[in-house]
Order: C-alpha cells, then sequence, then structure tokens
C-alpha cells in the first residue's frame, strides 16, 4: 500500500525511501470507433485505478475516458504536454510519479511517443528511475504496415513532410531513393485537410513502378486501405481530405 505523504514534509532521506509510481503509456482511439475493437480490458481497468494523466489534447482525453468508464473527470489532475509546451514545464508533471502515484500517458490518437511529444516524459521517467509500462492498443503506423504488402523488415517513418516546394518534392524523392537503394519502406503523415495535395506531389514525383499504400480512417467503419503502383493510383479519382491517413511507398 502507497502512503501518501504531505509535500511540506518531504526530506531528501524520505523522498529516498518512497517507492516510485508507474508510467502507463496508454493508447486512445484513431477516431471514433468502437473500443472493444481497439483497446483491450485489461488496460479499462488500469484506466479506472489512475487519477491524474498527461494528455495531449484536453478534450480528446475527456472523451476518452468517459467512454472507458474512469473516475469522475471533475476528479482527475490532467497535466497537457504538446507542441507548446516547453521543457522547463515538463519535469513537474513526474511529481507525482516520484512520490509513489502512479500516472497515465495519454496520446491523442494511437500510441503515445510515436508522432505526439509523449516521448519526451517517457525520457525523463526513465532518467528517474521509473517504471514505464507500455499497455497494448492501435498504433495507425504499425497497422498500416502489416496491411501494406510492402517490406516489413525494413522501414523508416518519418512524421510530416516538408509543407512547401521544392523541399517536400525534394523529401519525396529522397525517400523514394532509400526505397530501392535499401529496400526500405518509407512511411510519412500530413495533416488531414493537406492530404490530396500530398497525394498529388506523391504521384507527380515518383516512379511509375513505386507502389504506394494508402491507409485512412484505420480501425473506423470508413476504412481504406490499398496498395497499387504510383501509374495505377493516377487513375484514381479518390479524395482522403479530412480523413486520418498514413502514406506508405514501397517497391
Amino acid at each position: 500500500m502507497q502512503t501518501k505523504l504531505k509535500r511540506e514534509n518531504y526530506s531528501p532521506d524520505l523522498m529516498s525511501n518512497i517507492v516510485k509510481g508507474t508510467l502507463y503509456l496508454i493508447p486512445s482511439l484513431l477516431g471514433d470507433s468502437v473500443i472493444e475493437r481497439s483497446i483491450p480490458n485489461s488496460n479499462k481497468e488500469i484506466i479506472q485505478s489512475l487519477d491524474e494523466f498527461i494528455v495531449e489534447d484536453l478534450r480528446s482525453a475527456r472523451r476518452f475516458l468517459v467512454k472507458m468508464a474512469s473516475k469522475p473527470i471533475d476528479s482527475i489532475l490532467f497535466h497537457l504536454l504538446n507542441e507548446h509546451t516547453s521543457s522547463g514545464q515538463i519535469q513537474p508533471y513526474i511529481d507525482g510519479l516520484l512520490k509513489g502515484k502512479n500516472v497515465g500517458l495519454l496520446s491523442d490518437a494511437g500510441c503515445p511517443g510515436i508522432a505526439d511529444p509523449g516521448a519526451e516524459v517517457v525520457r525523463l521517467a526513465h532518467k528517474h528511475g521509473i517504471k514505464v509500462v507500455p499497455l497494448v492498443g492501435p498504433s495507425s503506423i504499425l497497422l498500416a504496415l502489416i496491411s501494406s504488402g510492402l517490406n516489413g523488415q525494413g522501414f523508416a517513418f518519418h512524421g510530416y513532410l516538408p509543407k512547401k516546394q521544392p523541399e517536400k518534392g525534394l523529401k519525396i524523392r529522397q525517400l523514394e531513393t532509400a526505397i530501392y537503394k535499401e529496400n526500405q519502406t518509407q512511411i510519412f503523415i500530413e495533416a488531414p485537410y493537406r492530404n490530396d495535395a500530398l497525394l498529388q506531389d506523391i504521384l507527380s514525383t515518383c516512379r511509375p513502378e513505386t507502389l504506394l499504400c494508402i491507409a485512412s480512417d484505420i480501425t473506423l467503419s470508413t476504412e481504406y486501405i490499398h496498395t497499387k503502383t504510383i501509374k495505377e493510383w493516377r487513375s484514381e479519382k479518390q479524395s482522403f481530405n479530412d480523413h486520418p491517413t498514413v502514406f506508405l511507398i514501397g517497391r
């Protein structure tokens, strides 16, 4: 049983004897999908035991926790961690862990630490000797890769490509070169409202024989995952704007 101590009673000697808490890395839904399809019941039990979370987006975190029947939202302590959070703000986020409290790290969508800022908290936890436990759940990058038919032995995830030309076109050419030189699948994403623009850049830049997988709305009822050559995609008339999408190119 963990003992709760008031901050003012702490001393260096006392702190050294306190058992540190566990940082749980909690995957969230990739969209408005059925919880039972993506999240194991064991995750639910852990979530219901926590009353402190580090989250990327407060609104989506609240919605997810309500679905998971967590403790009353008003009783939960939230720490916001996003692209606007400075390194100096993060250190206090692990105070509860150092005092023996278990804390959840919750991504906006998918798994913490992949295409989100959670990795910095995990790194800080390791630095302080805090136990880190990853929970099972959906990762759009891995689900896209295993369903693409492209090389899963060698691959690289690049996050977002440059927004503007000519930098974007140059980056796409570099990634395609790695496909043929290293037989390495290249994975990247875009803001949903720019998906169609990125697709057109891929189609106008890559070789006709290069394979492109488009994995959109993964785990949702509108899920769409197809792999075709660039030449074949050029004859398609589809829009992927406003749908979370993973792009993969390979050979």
